[in-house]
């Protein structure tokens, strides 16, 4: 029994979750972290190539270089345009350039990294800075106390906190405890990812394709061996549940040439690819980020459709702004007052709820067949293509740095 009442805990200790504790770090303030993960090897996750990646922006970035995680990083694939086009339409959007070399990171446009090397360089810090960073924790009961919240772990420690921070995923169970209902939006639809390899390189440009059924997106990533750099990239295509059943269980020769064709051969054939893996797509949204002493952050409070690859970025900007708020706060004697931690909830679920929607909103107009749509769709894709201020807006909003300004992270 531990009667002592701790800061903060941060269930979770993931990128959300550890990019919160060691920003916090920073500003001066231990979080005790509870992740369910073991410690990893770093040997074996550095030569196994993880099939997904993720498309981290300029600001997520920004805030990994900010807690020296960035340069920990063993491998990762900076990328310089971005190329979105109708297959049965005329609209295309082009961002950015296509690099006969890999762009220097900062004039990128954002980087692909594997999960597993971003875990590992964000446990390798906590590890170094933290003075309680818990691994294969079990988290099995929090409680609501008078102006404190009680944890119990399964090997029976009970921690006491005035601050519990939920970063522990989608099927958050700091949430469930919480009592804090979500929304769901089932899509019928599943992501089907892997690695590929192509026949041509993909110049440092991400590719996203709309078909009938969903978006094809081919992510550059980092490949294990030297002479194919350039050529390997991960999948994400969305597909309706029972497409993605049927293309999961095609045999490579087949999958392989399916993709050629989908993809209009924008990368010559498609030579290989790895196993595939299958997920299904829902949105999530809480219905609120906060209790009196208790915030959600990253998939706990929100999961979006991968479509434009932000879910993990927002997350970032999350903890971002959480930890600002508490860190000005403590400077005037105050810790996680509700107040700001209100304000933290005002400043992030609007901005995130509103990109669950035109995430949605989007899916449905780039795979519906209605005519009048499918026109306005590639006017739109047309008028944006020809008007380099809104694709300069769009890249602002992209890039997540705009939301920075006016907290000590700011640019």
């Amino acid at each position: 029994m531990n009667d002592s009442v701790l800061d903060v805990v941060i269930v979770g200790g993931g990128l959300v979750g550890g990019l919160t504790a060691l920003l916090l770090a920073q500003g001066g303030v231990q979080a005790t972290v509870l992740d369910a993960a073991p410690i990893l090897d770093e040997e074996k996750t550095i030569s196994v190539a993880n099939p997904r990646v993720l498309a981290l922006s300029q600001a997520t970035i920004h805030l990994l270089k900010t807690v020296g995680v960035w340069e920990k990083l063993a491998r990762q694939m900076p990328y310089s345009g971005m190329q979105v086009w109708n297959k049965n339409g005329y609209g295309e959007i082009n961002f950015g350039k296509f690099s006969e070399q890999p762009p220097h990171i900062d004039q990128a446009l954002g980087s692909m990294v594997e999960p597993s090397l971003l875990n590992l360089a964000i446990q390798q810090k906590m590890l170094k800075e933290l003075k309680d960073y818990r691994t294969e924790v079990k988290v099995v009961r929090i409680e609501e106390g008078v102006g404190v919240w009680h944890i119990d772990l399964a090997d029976g420690t009970h921690l006491t906190t005035k601050l519990v921070i939920g970063a522990d995923g989608a099927n958050s169970f700091v949430r469930d405890q919480a009592f804090i209902d979500f929304d769901i939006l089932d899509y019928q639809q599943a992501g089907l990812s892997c690695a590929i390899r192509t026949q041509f390189p993909h110049q440092y440009v991400a590719r996203q394709i709309f078909l009938e059924t969903g978006p094809l997106a081919f992510l550059p990533m980092a490949s294990l061996n030297p002479e194919q750099e350039g050529y390997w990239q991960s999948i994400v295509w969305t597909l309706p549940d029972d497409y993605a059943d049927e293309y999961v269980a095609l045999s490579d020769q087949a999958f392989t040439q399916l993709l050629t064709r989908e993809s209009h051969h924008m990368l010559g054939e498609v030579l290989e690819a790895t196993p595939r893996a299958k997920f299904p797509l829902k949105a999530r949204a809480a219905q609120k980020y906060v209790k009196s002493g208790l915030a959600l952050i990253g998939d706990a409070a929100h999961v979006i459709h991968p479509l434009a690859g932000q879910g993990v970025n927002i997350g970032c900007l999350d903890a971002a702004i959480l930890c600002d708020a508490l860190l000005h706060d403590k400077k005037r004697g105050v810790w996680a007052h509700e107040q700001t931690l209100r304000r933290y909830e005002h400043r992030r679920k609007g901005q995130n709820d509103a990109m669950m929607h035109s995430m949605s909103a989007i899916g449905w107009l780039e795979t519906t067949t209605l005519y009048p749509i499918i026109w306005a769709r590639n006017l739109g894709l047309k008028h944006v293509e020809k008007h380099n201020v809104l694709k300069d807006a769009f890249m602002i909003q992209a890039n997540g740095l705009n939301i920075l300004k006016g907290t000590q992270y700011s640019v």
